[in-house]
This record gives structure tokens, sequence and C-alpha cells, in this order.
């Protein structure tokens, strides 16, 4: 059970996103007290995300008779997850505050927006929206967790924003045809299958222009470059059924910017 519970929290996303506001805390020059602060409250938002999803998605699965799914496959209780979610999210609140005031308004600003994705949001034409919301607030949660609260670089708020909204459209794509048969109708599945591939390329290549921009170095140069052959790829194998190739493209597309953001921001 405890298997399938942490298979239901969405873990390579959940792990992904931790480790990109782990990183970029370590960036900006937190204390290890600090990072380690920032670690907990953003990994107990992804978990709670990740298992509100799978909770409120639950019969949606079924229908589509996804395995993956550990409540569809009888791995785990429904309840199970849903509760997980809401202490999960309880933890969030509870330590955000550790952040500092403005760090935490960001910090739940970015919950509250994920949460509405998961409904009602996720079957709307604004269904990007609380990508764009949560990942622009990200980057300013851990800036503004500095001692001081100084306000975070433009650029670097806006290139979150456009990685989230990339994520979405990549993350949507293995699913377009099995959210159809359950009624979900977010802006990727009216936009279809190659409209959404094009849009998750433009938003991840804008995001990593806009941080080679904001950092100007050699390196950002590079993570654009590799940016521009690895999305394309990741999007092409992407076209298969059931792949999930685009969104791993994403993952490193956002763990390179991460990378760059910590060598960058510490010259």
């Amino acid at each position: 059970m405890i298997r399938a519970l942490a298979l239901a929290s969405h873990p390579a996303p959940a792990a992904a996103v931790t480790a990109a506001a782990t990183l970029l805390a370590v960036g900006v020059g937190h204390r290890p007290g600090g990072v380690a602060t920032i670690a907990a409250v953003v990994l107990a938002s992804q978990l709670s995300i990740g298992w509100v999803n799978d909770w409120l998605d639950a019969d949606r699965d079924r229908i589509a008779g996804r395995p993956d799914k550990p409540v569809a496959a009888g791995q785990v209780s429904r309840r199970a997850v849903g509760v997980a979610g809401l202490v999960a999210g309880l933890a969030t609140v509870a330590m955000s505050p550790l952040a500092g005031p403005r760090a935490a308004a960001l910090g739940l600003l970015g919950l509250a927006s994920a949460q509405l994705y998961n409904w009602p949001l996720k079957s709307s034409p604004l269904s990007v929206l609380p990508y764009l919301v949560s990942f622009g607030a990200l980057p300013a949660f851990v800036v503004l967790a500095l001692p001081g609260a100084p306000a975070p670089p433009w650029w670097l708020v806006l290139s979150g924003s456009l990685l989230g909204g990339g994520a979405h459209f990549a993350n949507v794509l293995p699913d377009l045809e099995a959210d159809a048969r359950t009624g979900v109708r977010g802006l990727p599945h009216r936009l279809g299958p190659a409209g959404s591939r094009y849009a998750a390329a433009a938003l991840l290549l804008a995001a990593s222009a806009v941080l080679a921009y904001g950092t100007r170095t050699w390196l950002g140069l590079g993570v654009l470059v590799a940016a521009a052959l690895v999305l394309p790829v990741g999007l092409w194998l992407g076209r298969r059924a059931g792949s999930r190739a685009a969104f791993h493209a994403v993952l490193v597309v956002a763990l390179a910017d991460a990378v760059l953001l910590v060598v960058a921001l510490r010259r």
C-alpha cells in the first residue's frame, strides 16, 4: 500500500519540481536551514497536488482503464489517497510561515492555484492558467524566503511561468484520448495533439531564452541550444500513443534550467 500511495502522488513531477526549487534555493544563497525549509514546503505541496488529483480523478481513471493509476488499479483506496492529500496540504500550510510571511503567501498561492487546476479548471479553456501562476510563484517563493524578503527578478518569475505552461501541454499529451472518453476538455484537448506539441515547444523554448537573457552567460546560451535540440526530439517521440517522452523532455529542460540558475546566481 505504501508503494501504491507513493505512486499515486505523481512522484516524477513532484521530485523534479522539488529538486528544481532546492537547487534554486542553493543558487540564490539560502543557508542549509532555508534550503531544507523550501525543500520540505515544496515537496509537501507537490505531494498534496498529486494525491488530490488522483483522488478527484479516480472514477475517470477507472473508466479509462488506467493500469498506471494505483487507485484505478485497486492497489490503494481512494479514501487513503484523499486523506494523504489533505494531510500533505495541511503540512504545507503549517510549514510555509517558516519561510517568512511574504514567501508563505506566494507558496500558498502556488498550492491553491494548482488545486484549482485539479478542480474545476482542468476541464476548462483556462486549464493552463494554474500552471502559469503556480510555476511563476515558485521562484518568487524561493527568493522571498531570503532574509529581508528581496524582490525576485522579473525574468526569473517569467521563465518559471513559461516553463509551467509548457509542462502543462506536454504532460497532457499522452492522456488526450483517455481524457476525451471521460469528458475532460482543457485547453490542450481543444488545441489537439499537434497544437499542444507546438504550444509546449514554444513556451519551453521561450522559458530557456528568458533564462539565457537573465543570466547572460555562455552556459545560458548552451542550455538554450540544448533545449532547442531536446524538446523537438521529445515532442516527436511523444506522438506515440501513451508515450511520456514529451513530458520527460520537459523535466530534462527544467532541471537544466535549474542547474543554470545555480551556477549563474552564485557567481
